[in-house]
């Protein structure tokens, strides 16, 4: 408890020392970005802001007072943020459309470290703008940087997420306890948040952690650790209906249910920490402060609520009473007819998961296109407007190249030759080259998340014109960086997980399935999340946004970390009283039957608040954390509904008594107590 509320005290100061940064040491584009910034005060990896006119049926920018009008308005905006480099039509036409409706500037102004680079520049920039008018028309303001953004009363940040999460999770609660006992769970839960804050900040003074471990450790914390105390004490009350005392009925509870939550909070902190072995800053923190998540929530449930059921257990039962049966009469028809049908089962749920695992084949990664933030603020609204009259979609975020002064001349004609380059752009002066090199700007005639942009860019690189820049560059070296040796990373959590797993159930082909189901479970999730994500199946209806085009570089590995751990849950969960069945003398069907009957209720409530959790998340501005929560809320509801409940019982079943063996040399490997 001291530690919840330390936590508690020093949660404003650890969320404002998390990192916003997406170092990608020694890759090419992070290296050419920095040294554009470092050169030239912004861009590189910061995608511009526009400044965009519309004109009307009178006023035209292809008039000439017009557009030098436009010109000097765009240039006056530009000298109110000091060190801001301005591209106007003057320089590139294809920043005024066909027919004169929509003119553009292209602004880099001076980036700023944190969260939202143009912290500094935005008010001067639109203090400017609100006093700028051309032909009688307003200039408004847009950019990649702002096309999320939101007005304060829209983001809730963390606590409020966190609040949703709870909220539901207590409905479920009540609903399976229907007494004062669904408080414990959440209590617990509190305490296990607040003790990782604690942990997070001691953290932040070794190395960067990202700033989406706080909303990953609100509610998975959340939800993993309901999920642990819910299982122990639902455990507690089924060894209270034997007739036990209640300090025995403790004891029993925390020898079987609590040895599952260390194994199972183990396996979810070793997947987690699979992200330790990627070399990114990034995803290194993610991993880092991700594995505190489980570890803090296993010492919470092992050692709070055991305290707590034994001083206040039996009171907290009001006003039920009368203690429930601890099986499910609804899963023990479903185990008994899963074993009955176990072929069918299997080869049913196999498909299924197939099916929808087909979409992961096309998976497409990188940043979300323009028009998936959807036009819920002026920004987008902008963007949209000017897109669709003509302006180059590769205007909101170029690729921006360093070339040796005397090369830039031959370079630009091949620049332009590259198939789906829109227009390049090589201002002079000053601004614009330093140290013997001048930073050429391309456009491409698709968004840059398109195959078409990306086809565009590998030529380029292909080129080998100068140092390749920009935010779309280096997306494409996260990708390479992060899934190159991607393979190997899986390999070794996945032996890990199998030795532990193999060591707490005594067996060796529970855990081979346990990992083969993963495959499939994982699959499901990402080809669902590609189906309704990048080929835009529901966003609209769902999220009021269009398709995104592509799915986040970093949600598939981030996902991988956070399913594959949170799987493995239930698995252990429903393994480990399947053992517990065949230990006390039932045959495989039996134990199968029994361990699901047992379980089932438990792993259907745990699912149903870690999915509540998740569409929490999904209500954060950013399209990037919906993608996420939209992966690991349907990962959850996919391996709870098919795979645990119907594909992994009948597997068992249909092994047989081959559950239940491990070869001796291994079992000393593994030291597995006889």
């Amino acid at each position: 408890m001291l530690i919840a509320v330390a936590g508690a005290f020093t949660s404003p100061t650890t969320v404002s020392r998390l990192s916003y940064s997406f170092d990608l040491p020694g890759k090419p584009a992070f290296e050419t970005n920095s040294d554009i910034v470092e050169r030239f005060g912004g861009g590189g990896a910061t995608d511009p802001l526009l400044v965009v006119w519309h004109g009307t049926a009178k006023t035209s920018a292809r008039d000439a007072g017009v557009l030098r009008e436009f010109d000097r308005a765009a240039e006056g905006v530009a000298r109110s943020v000091p060190g801001t480099r301005v591209i106007t039509p003057r320089t590139a036409p294809d920043l005024v459309t066909s027919d004169g409706s929509v003119a553009v500037a292209v602004l880099y102004p001076p980036v700023a470290a944190g969260p939202d680079p143009y912290v500094r520049a935005l008010p001067a920039l639109r203090k400017a703008l609100a006093g700028a008018h051309v032909a009688g028309r307003p200039l408004e303001l847009t950019g990649a940087a702002l096309l999320a953004e939101v007005s304060s009363g829209e983001d809730r940040g963390t606590l409020a997420e966190i609040l949703f999460g709870a909220l539901g999770a207590l409905v479920v609660l009540v609903l399976v306890f229907g007494s004062l006992l669904a408080a414990i769970p959440l209590v617990i839960a509190a305490c296990s948040i607040l003790g990782t804050f604690l942990c997070l900040l001691g953290l932040t003074s070794l190395t960067d952690v990202s700033f989406v471990v706080q909303f990953l450790v609100g509610l998975i914390g959340l939800g993993v650790a309901i999920d642990y105390s819910l299982l122990i004490a639902m455990r507690w009350r089924e060894e209270l209906a034997t007739g036990v005392d209640n300090d025995t009925a403790v004891r029993r509870a925390m020898a079987t249910a609590g040895r599952s939550v260390v194994f199972s909070g183990v396996t979810v902190a070793v997947s987690l920490a699979a992200l330790i072995a990627v070399p990114l800053p990034f995803l290194r923190g993610i991993g880092l402060g991700g594995l505190l998540i489980p570890l803090l929530s296993v010492a919470a449930s092992v050692s709070l609520l055991p305290v707590a059921l034994a001083t206040a257990g039996p009171r907290l039962q009001w006003p039920r009473r009368r203690t429930p049966s601890p099986q499910s009469r609804l899963w023990r028809k479903i185990a008994t007819w899963v074993v009955k049908h176990r072929w069918p089962a299997v080869v049913a749920s196999t498909g299924l998961l197939a099916v929808l695992a087909l979409p992961a084949f096309d998976l497409m990664l990188g940043t979300p296109r323009w028009d998936a933030a959807g036009t819920t603020n002026p920004a987008a609204a902008t963007a949209e407007s000017a897109i669709k009259a003509g302006i180059p979609p590769g205007v909101l975020r170029p690729t921006e190249i360093l070339i040796p002064s005397g090369r830039v001349a031959a370079a630009v004609p091949e620049l332009s030759a590259v198939e789906g380059v829109a227009t390049v752009v090589a201002p002079e002066g000053p601004p614009w080259q330093a140290d013997g090199e001048r930073l050429v700007l391309v456009w491409t005639a698709a968004d840059a998340s398109s195959e078409t942009a990306k086809h565009a860019l590998d030529q380029i690189r292909a080129l080998d014109a100068g140092k390749v820049g920009g935010s779309s560059a280096e997306d494409d070296d996260f990708v390479s960086a992060v899934y190159g040796h991607i393979g190997w990373v899986v390999l070794g959590v996945a032996a890990v997980t199998f030795a532990l797993l193999a060591r707490a159930l005594r067996s060796l082909w529970l855990p081979v399935k346990a990992l083969l189901l993963n495959v499939l479970s994982l699959g499901a999730a990402y080809g669902i999340t590609v189906w309704i994500w990048q080929e835009g199946h529901g966003t609209s209806l769902l999220f009021g946004i269009p398709a995104s085009g592509s799915v986040t570089t970093w949600v598939p590995v981030a996902a991988f970390a956070f399913l594959f751990g949170l799987s493995m849950d239930y698995e252990v969960f429903i393994l480990s009283r399947m053992r517990e069945s065949h230990d006390d003398g039932a045959d495989t069907p039996t134990a199968v039957v029994e361990g699901t009957a047992n379980t089932g209720r438990l792993v259907t409530c745990a699912a149903l608040i870690l999915f509540l959790a998740f569409v929490a998340l999904s209500t954060v501005p950013s399209v990037d954390v919906k993608i996420l929560a939209t992966t690991l809320a349907l990962g959850i509801a996919i391996d709870a509904l098919i795979v645990r409940s119907f594909l992994a019982p009948a597997l068992v079943a249909a092994v047989g008594s081959a559950n239940w063996t491990l070869p001796h040399t291994l079992g000393r490997i593994l030291r597995v107590p006889r």
